[in-house]
């Protein structure tokens, strides 16, 4: 098969699968949320070199196949004749359809059996884990209720088979159960509140996530569920705790622009839309409509101990270095670039459906007064590194009211069933970061000048934004549950929001508690 169309497959089925997983031998080999890469088809050869932090490789690509939603490549080691193989998945969920039904059932009968011991006056109804659609409840996690005379309490329950992410999200199906509930239950009984059980040393997420409940109209539970001792530990949600997060300083922007002027020059010669957003104070990234395809970076040089200044292109975690013997393909791949990443490019093109919140991001930064009037333009963040254990999180927007007060946008461009708590999840580390006034001693609202700007100690306000016929469904009842605490705003956007951002319809807290939708 000819090489460069070898090359062209494989780069169009990684642009549509971000997060995909490279397995060799049944292992996995990279991850690509957190690998790069880059493809070439040159010199007949199809080359692929991976790399991360933990390994590095190159395979010669012969042959692919596709296969429901994955790749099978017949691969070539570098001195080594004899083919192997290597698979690519977009589904990062590896088990079969019934191998994922004997485990759910398994930890459903347990989960069953230790409930009916650890309180034996309350009475369990059957649990369930059978999927609905019509009230989006996922066959991931284990739902039932427990009664005892007039009162009873939903319960929600995820495995420790299921991924970290089927935990994290377990709150969001747990509100939606509770409230469920307590509409097929009126008249019957009083459902207090929600007994939530996830696994062992896996609850920190959906902690910090409870600690932001209104506790005072319903009962909230959280308990870490041992399937191997059948025992249950309870966690103390009104306890933040130590929250485990760190701010990154934010860095001298005007250096970075004149450090990297002429590598601007030069992607700017062949993209003239491009936008540059600094990334650290050795990387500046350039993004077309939000999609970063090139970075000038400081680098080790191969032949010694110096850096020096390079450019690298290509989407997501493909990048080559711009070379001479590159230029070609660099010119060839941004005049693609440019036709397809348009308002009115063609929608089934992969560079077009590339990063939509990161565009729909870009788009509100533009003009992010037209989102909401309180906002101030002179100082918006994109991107801002907080990270908590385990993960490297993104607030998508900070930013500031002209009054001062601190404001946290989450932006999706696609319906997103978890989209209020996921903004609060950046909101709780904002707020954490602001009572101890990290954020100007970290360099963010501060003027060339070196002038801070002067900000409220209010709690910061939350905006998730979204195009109003992607908002999914269910985003008014996870609300309602919220801490009064949390002073948040969900803003719809007109779907043309890629020609111009329009506001077309805006909930407040403030409003739903005054209409009566707030339990």
């Amino acid at each position: 098969m000819d090489p460069v169309l070898l090359a062209r497959e494989l780069d169009d089925f990684l642009a549509s699968a971000r997060h995909a997983l490279v397995l060799e031998h049944g292992e996995i080999l990279f991850d690509l949320s957190d690998s790069r890469y880059s493809i070439t088809g040159e010199l007949d050869k199809c080359l692929w070199h991976l790399w991360s932090a933990e390994r590095n490789a190159v395979r010669r690509v012969v042959q692919i196949e596709r296969r429901n939603g994955s790749l099978r490549l017949s691969v070539q080691r570098f001195g080594k004749g004899k083919s192997g193989t290597m698979e690519v998945v977009a589904d990062r969920e590896r088990r079969t359809p019934s191998t994922q039904r004997q485990q759910r059932t398994k930890y459903r009968n347990l989960l069953a059996r230790a409930l009916e011991r650890h309180a034996p006056e309350w009475k369990l109804t059957q649990l369930t884990s059978t999927a609905d659609l019509e009230h989006s409840f996922s066959p991931v996690y284990s739902r039932g209720l427990l009664r005892h005379g007039n009162s009873a309490i939903a319960v929600l329950g995820v495995g420790d088979d299921e991924s970290q992410a089927s935990v994290d999200g377990a709150l969001t199906f747990g509100l939606l159960w509770l409230d469920h509930c307590r509409r097929r239950e009126a008249g019957r009984c009083l459902v207090q509140g929600l007994r939530l059980c996830v696994p062992s040393r896996r609850s920190a997420v959906v902690h910090s996530r409870m600690h932001y409940l209104d506790r005072a109209g319903s009962r909230f539970e959280l308990f870490e569920f041992d399937e191997r001792a059948g025992s249950f530990e309870s966690r103390d949600i009104s306890d933040q705790g130590n929250i485990v997060t760190r701010l990154v300083r934010a860095p001298d922007t005007t250096r970075v622009h004149e450090r990297f002027a002429h590598a601007s020059e030069i992607i700017r010669a062949t993209v003239p839309e491009m936008e540059p957003v600094v990334l650290s104070s050795t990387e500046l990234a350039f993004r077309l409509h939000g999609l970063e395809f090139a970075r000038a970076r400081i680098a080790a040089s191969a032949e010694s101990f110096a850096s020096g200044e390079e450019i690298v292109f290509g989407s997501g975690p493909h990048e080559t270095v711009l070379t001479v013997e590159s230029r070609s393909l660099f010119e060839n791949l941004m005049l693609r670039l440019r036709e397809a990443r348009k308002p009115d490019g063609d929608r089934r093109h992969p560079l077009w459906r590339m990063a939509p919140e990161r565009w729909l991001e870009t788009e509100v930064k533009r003009d992010i007064a037209a989102l909401d009037a309180r906002l101030d333009p002179a100082h918006v963040y994109a991107q801002v590194p907080a990270f908590a254990a385990g993960d490297r999180g993104m607030i998508d927007l900070l930013a500031a009211t002209r009054d001062g007060q601190l404001a946290v946008l989450e932006l999706k461009a696609d319906e997103d069933i978890h989209l209020p708590l996921q903004g609060l999840d950046y909101w709780s580390r904002v707020k954490w970061h602001h009572e101890r006034e990290e954020f100007q001693r970290f360099g963010y609202f501060v003027a060339e000048t070196g002038n801070a700007r002067t900000l409220s100690m209010q709690p910061p306000l939350l905006m998730l934004v979204a195009p109003a016929l992607r908002v999914h469904p269910t985003i008014d009842v996870i609300l309602r549950y919220l801490s009064r605490e949390v002073d948040w705003s969900l803003i719809g956007v007109d779907e043309r929001w890629r020609d111009e951002v329009k506001v077309v319809f805006r909930k407040r807290r403030s409003q739903a508690a005054l209409a009566g939708h707030h339990t």
